[in-house]
């Protein structure tokens, strides 16, 4: 039979080299301005989030930075794929879509009051619709056929200037509306107003037309304070839970202890992973990241569940033999199981990462490394430290009668 768990202690030493190695990158992103450790997204830190695809083709991403300096915005841009489309993704600070404060006697100004002085207002509207007629007694006037053409050529349409109205000068058009083709070819979710549509629209004068908005979010900080202490509470009242029940299914606090620690571990791990990538090649935390470790903490302990189950049948049917046997022996009989049900489910991890798309990519990177995490820990941390917390007591409760009579001698 082949000897696990008298391999634990290279599985110590390599638990140890990922956990170190990932607490100091974690620890490292509390370094002010020091670009290391983990990087969040604007779901967590507040700003906005813009996925754009240029009819001509994506700019380079340093040309899309220049822009965004000379708007007086500092942020992110990347260029995504998905099929055979290139998509620029831009993250910056929070930008708005209000309309801004006008200058009065600008020239923004003076267009925004022809636009106001060509349609005509709501209550000239509402009083010309409520009047009545003046002499409600006449008889019906009659039209001749001449008449009428002549009345409806002279009526003006809707939305139209009137014949003795000329447009005012300092109006120009919409440079956004008119890189998009025009009011009727509009792109849907392109800003036309405000900050968010100064830069779209500098954007397309040096880039060509946006044809596509992706996708476009923006988050406050309050939200962000939020989300992550909402992270924290989720994952921290999820542990302490399966550990109540891990402890009271099996009647062993041992069991519950041991699962919590592999469970710490593996969150270790994964959240380590995002602090080095981020590190290295930028790699975000996002809103589904706490999702990805609440299913990672989920399998993970089911998959410690497995063996610890399989270790307390064998100690009722093999009465008298060693702890140390009935553990190896319990890891082989399930060993099999656990790497056909993880590598099945990080097959799947690995096609979704490839061709799932950028926004559930992090996700499904989470999901892998936790994956991977869950079924190292459940063979070579949980289960061999709950054989080594029973070893360690059995010796304790042993050498407790030598000390006494050897006190009492002593005496």
């Amino acid at each position: 039979m082949f000897d696990i768990i008298g391999k634990r202690r290279y599985g110590y030493l390599l638990s140890a080299i990922l956990v170190t190695t990932g607490l100091l990158f974690i620890l490292a992103t509390l370094i002010p301005n020091g670009n290391v450790g983990l990087q969040f997204s604007i779901a967590y830190t507040g700003g906005t989030v813009w996925e754009v695809h240029f009819e001509e083709g994506a700019p380079d991403p340093a040309d899309v930075r220049a822009v965004l300096e000379e708007q007086g915005l500092s942020g992110d841009v990347a260029i995504t794929e998905t099929g055979d489309r290139e998509y620029v993704l831009i993250r910056t600070e929070a930008l708005s879509l209000q309309k801004p404060e006008l200058a009065e006697g600008s020239a923004a100004a003076a267009a925004e009051a022809a636009k106001e002085a060509v349609s005509p207002a709501p209550e000239a509207s509402e009083a010309a619709a409520t009047a009545e007629p003046l002499a409600t007694d006449a008889p019906e006037a009659t039209i001749s056929p001449q008449a009428s053409a002549t009345l409806e050529a002279s009526v003006v349409p809707a939305g139209s200037v009137a014949p003795g109205v000329s447009p005012d000068p300092s109006a120009s058009p919409d440079p956004v509306a008119a890189a998009a083709g025009g009011d009727g070819d509009r792109v849907i979710g392109l800003p036309t107003e405000g900050k968010f549509g100064e830069l779209a629209a500098a954007l397309q004068e040096d880039f060509g037309p946006i044809d596509e908005v992706r996708q476009e979010n923006s988050v406050g900080p309050v939200v962000s304070q939020e989300l992550i202490w909402q992270t924290f509470m989720l994952v921290l009242m999820a542990a302490v839970a399966i550990m109540l029940w891990v402890a009271y299914r099996f009647r062993d606090v041992r069991m519950g202890a041991t699962a919590l620690i592999a469970l710490l571990h593996d969150v270790i791990i994964v959240i380590g992973a995002f602090a080095v990538l981020g590190t290295f090649i930028g790699l975000q935390i996002d809103a589904l990241f706490v999702t990805a470790m609440l299913t990672v903490i989920g399998y993970s302990v089911h998959d410690t569940i497995v063996v610890f189950d399989r270790i307390r049948e064998n100690r009722q049917r093999y009465l008298g033999e060693p702890l140390e046997e009935i553990v190896n022996h319990s890891l082989v009989q399930t060993i099999g199981r656990s790497l056909t049900t993880s590598l099945t489910l990080a097959v799947t991890l690995v096609a979704l990462m490839l061709f799932g798309g950028e926004a559930i990519r992090a996700f499904t990177f989470a999901m892998f490394i936790g994956v991977l995490a869950g079924t190292y820990s459940s063979i070579f941390v949980a289960t061999p430290l709950f054989l080594d917390w029973h070893l360690w007591s059995d010796r304790r409760k042993a050498n407790r009668p030598v000390e006494t009579k050897a006190d009492t001698s002593a005496a």
